[in-house]
């Protein structure tokens, strides 16, 4: 059965397949090629004749590590496994390009412009991102694109294998009553409150144990930074600003803001001519300039009664909502301010601002310091930039650099690649540049790095370490600690085993039970979930009967008293579960004899 299955996925019935999902571009898994960068010269195994680099699996432990589904006392079973993943990747993909699988420019070009991990603020693809987001992950354009492209190849394998298998309604039936199981049970959790242990760390313990786990006290290779900074914002802060300026900034900034204006409106066409409504217009100018309020001289001149009763009020207006000519006019004036006579529509109005919806200029003075401010240093930062360029290109060190821009050397403290790094150093792209090979290996000062708008960085490494054992003597505590947990850890263990042995003598044990009723293996519980999972592994027990089960916890251990079993009802949604769940499961069987065929014939050093 085995071996046809294995024939099967590899005939030429599932090579079309594959081929037919080009079309298809239904792309899973590409959030893992952000995590998969960089290089290292060590190779740690060969999938005929392709390297495996051991930076490719040093990276995908930490990102496991980091992400705390895997404990650090399992970091070296977790590289193997790890290991063992990328040589699985890499069959599958030779595997795909022998089918003859091929993604053209444009369906990747189309691809990344499609990934919002390149768009900006407005959803558009940014190339100014695109750059950015590949800096900091340790892309060039190119390597990128290959792993772009190796990474559809093997999804989109797995998909053609996946749609190619069915499973019959005998499987589904039975993975159905299993899926809708569900258990009744109590538990307990002991943890260092339920023992009285006898914590007692020796000098054998620690060695013995600094000795099993030697990786967990494994320094990586260590540099030690310098770096110089230009920051626009630093070089504003201080700058004297002429008031004038200030100003015309805040006209400028506030040039279309929403405002409550006032006006004189004296018509012409019927009762004056246009000469006699201009000079009508003029001479209510001339009083208000004279001092007479705009209120009492709306009512003696205006001919919009209605306005000039409430002192010419119009309300509030946004620009276009009277035309161009009292735009012009409107929008150009500050707060108290009264136009000359403005002509529209057969009129002459005379407008006054009486208020401008938003911020006053006092209230946004610091901030129109800052931009001006900003804009006047303009040229003086790319000047200073420019000189950033030339002088680190050609000197030896940064400190000469520094002492010409009048700029502060700055110093790290000792930083792993992996580190997570604070301050600027932190930003995207500068971790990779320390440890790129014309910084990290020939010593030289890096190029400039655009941090964002305002800031510029060069650095260089002033010193580096090389891996090496942290000697026990400096990492004792922490060891001591460890050692402590795990007596600890042991202790409970014996005591949650001496319980479970007198449960199933038939002893009674006084005990705080806690209940988990009809708990199914879906459903969302306060239960831990080491504890459902091993509650589902647990035989069936007898009528009247219960069966006893230890289980470890990260901290702690659980004691299980499984009580019944039961069948849940039958409904829509667990059917449509079931169904996909039956497919996936066979999908994965033939998955996995496509690798153990791909496998045994292949030359794989490691």
């Amino acid at each position: 059965m085995l071996q046809s299955i294995r024939d099967g996925s590899r005939s030429w019935g599932a090579k079309i397949i594959i081929g037919v999902m080009v079309a298809a571009m239904a792309l899973f898994g590409i959030e893992s090629l952000f995590g998969l960068f960089g290089s290292d010269p060590d190779e740690v195994a060969s999938v005929n004749g392709q390297p495996i680099m051991r930076q490719q699996v040093e990276l995908e432990v930490q990102r496991a590590l980091r992400s705390g589904q895997v404990p650090p006392e399992q970091e070296r079973a977790l590289r193997n496994d790890m290991l063992d993943q990328l040589i699985t990747q890499q069959l599958l993909s030779q595997y795909a390009e022998e089918g003859g699988f091929a993604v053209s420019e444009q369906q990747l070009d189309q691809l990344i412009v499609s990934l919002p991990e390149f768009h900006d603020q407005d959803g558009r693809f940014s190339a100014e991102v695109f750059r950015n987001r590949l800096a900091g992950a340790g892309y060039t354009p190119i390597s990128f694109r290959e792993e772009l492209r190796v990474d559809i190849q093997r999804q989109h394998l797995q998909q053609g294998l996946a749609f190619s298998d069915f499973s019959l309604p005998n499987e589904q039936d039975r993975l159905a009553k299993l899926q809708r199981q569900q258990r009744s049970f109590r538990y307990i959790v002991l943890d260092g409150d339920d023992v009285d242990a006898d914590i007692s760390v020796s000098d054998d313990d620690l060695q013995a144990y600094y000795d099993a786990h030697q990786e967990r006290y494994e320094r990586p290779e260590q540099v030690r930074l310098e770096y110089v900074l230009i920051d626009r914002q630093a070089m504003a802060e201080g700058r004297d600003v002429d008031e004038e300026a200030l100003r015309d900034a805040w006209r400028e900034q506030n040039r279309d803001a929403d405002r409550r204006v006032s006006h004189i409106m004296i018509t012409f066409g019927n009762e004056r001519t246009r000469d006699e409504a201009q000079q009508l217009a003029e001479t209510a100018r001339e009083a208000l300039d004279s001092g007479d309020s705009f209120t009492d001289t709306a009512l003696r001149y205006s001919d919009d009664t209605a306005s000039a009763e409430e002192g010419g009020d119009l309300g509030v207006i946004s620009r276009g909502f009277f035309g161009d000519a009292f735009d012009e006019a409107a929008f150009g004036l500050e707060e108290g301010d009264v136009s000359q006579p403005v002509e529209l529509d057969n009129a002459f109005h005379i407008i006054q601002v009486t208020d401008i919806q938003g911020p006053t200029f006092e209230e946004q003075r610091d901030e129109l310091a800052r931009e001006v401010a900003l804009r006047d240093i303009d040229d003086e930062f790319n000047q200073r930039v420019q000189q950033l360029i030339d002088e680190s290109f050609a000197a030896d060190d940064l400190q000469s650099v520094a002492d010409e821009l009048d700029l502060t050397l700055q110093e790290s403290d000792w930083l792993a690649r992996d580190d997570e790094a604070d301050g600027v150093l932190s930003e995207p792209g500068v971790m990779s540049a320390a440890f790129s090979n014309d910084v990290f290996e020939e010593g030289y000062n890096s190029e400039v790095i655009e941090l964002d708008q305002d800031r510029r960085l060069v650095l260089r490494v002033a010193e580096q370490r090389d891996a090496t054992l942290l000697p026990l003597d400096e990492v004792r505590e922490d060891v001591e600690m460890s050692v402590a947990a795990e007596q600890q850890q042991e202790a409970l263990s014996e005591e949650a085993q001496a319980l479970v042995a007198s449960l199933r003598d038939g002893q009674s044990a006084d005990v705080d039970w806690l209940e988990a009723n009809s708990v199914s293996r879906q459903a969302d519980s306060t239960v831990p979930q080491l504890i459902v999972q091993e509650v589902f592994r647990m035989e069936r027990p007898e009528e009247g009967e219960n069966v006893y089960r230890t289980v470890e916890l990260p901290q702690g251990v659980a004691v299980v008293a499984l009580d019944s079993v039961s069948v849940g009802e039958v409904d829509e949604q667990m059917e449509t579960f079931v169904s996909q769940m039956a497919e996936q499961l066979r999908a994965q069987s033939v998955l996995q004899g496509l690798i153990d065929d791909l496998r045994s014939d292949a030359d794989i050093e490691r």
